[in-house]
């Protein structure tokens, strides 16, 4: 499918869902954005193109986890001429350490507020030594980030963290060493799921500490585990999978989670994005 008919696709809807009035009555207060993760194959080949194909789709807010071959001045001129922002920028787990001062300044020159990890350097099993050197790593660097730079640092959960530990599991150990004046974290609520957790109930056992969010949804039939590891295409439109995303929603917006974004690692992404909109666009209190 070309880039300009994905594009004529994404106004025509937008044209049935207009974008100012899309999640006026949603579960939750902001208007979900996007992860750019979901577009990267489109990112790939044309930057400025794809950045047209979310603005139509009635995005505002994208969470960049690639530059996509551009600087970060580049990236922030093609979203300001669109209109677009960039809250949350997502690293590599080595950046983050070892080159802090280039992330934090790629991620001022977008704009965002978060700088985002989402994985742990480990060698088969999750153990608890590698637990502990993240706690260390989070603590020491969030506290960097957020004092020099004025960022705040945020985990995003990959499933391979849940594996059990004491009465609870090692992602239990991270929320709970760690500091919440430096280190917060984003729920990706499938990698919640697949590893057998309630997003919703680790929402309500640890209020102020998720800010963000990634909305996704798991094929149904797909049985989970601890791998962190499923099939691209096990990722569904929202609303078509096993997640209960109401009873999510809700505690997410008593959570007070500051950022929504849909990610969508699927290969039918313009497809199951604009359904995802319309299923959350159902959803009203």
């Amino acid at each position: 499918m070309s880039l300009n008919r994905i594009k004529l696709m994404a106004v025509l809807f937008v044209c049935f869902f207009p974008a100012d009035k899309l999640f006026a009555q949603l579960l939750f207060p902001q208007k979900p954005g996007v992860v750019s993760y979901t577009y990267r194959k489109y990112f790939e080949k044309d930057v400025p193109s794809t950045l047209d194909i979310i603005k139509a789709n009635g995005f505002t807010d994208i969470e960049f986890s690639n530059l996509f071959g551009k600087t970060a001045a580049e990236l922030r001129k093609l979203i300001d001429e669109r209109g677009l922002k960039c809250s949350s920028f997502g690293v590599s787990y080595e950046d983050f350490i070892n080159k802090t001062a280039l992330v934090a300044q790629n991620a001022k020159t977008l704009g965002a507020d978060y700088v985002r990890v989402a994985g742990i350097p480990h060698k088969g099993v999750f153990t608890l030594e590698e637990a502990q050197q993240a706690i260390d790593d989070f603590n020491r660097t969030g506290k960097l980030l957020k004092e020099q730079y004025s960022l705040s640092f945020v985990y995003h959960n990959h499933g391979f963290e849940f594996e059990p530990y004491k009465t609870g599991t090692l992602f239990n150990l991270l929320v709970e060493q760690t500091d919440p004046e430096y280190v917060s974290f984003e729920l990706d609520i499938l990698w919640a799921f697949f590893p057998g957790q309630d997003p919703a109930k680790m929402l309500n056992k640890y209020p102020g500490r998720f800010k963000l969010m990634h909305l996704k949804d798991l094929k149904k039939g797909v049985k989970g585990n601890l791998s962190g590891g499923t099939s691209r295409d096990n990722d569904v439109a929202l609303g078509t999978g096993q997640m209960d995303l109401p009873a999510i929603l809700k505690a997410a917006k008593q959570a007070g989670i500051q950022h929504y974004y849909i990610e969508d690692e699927s290969n039918n992404v313009m497809e199951q994005v604009p359904a995802s909109i319309a299923y959350l666009k159902s959803l009203t209190e």
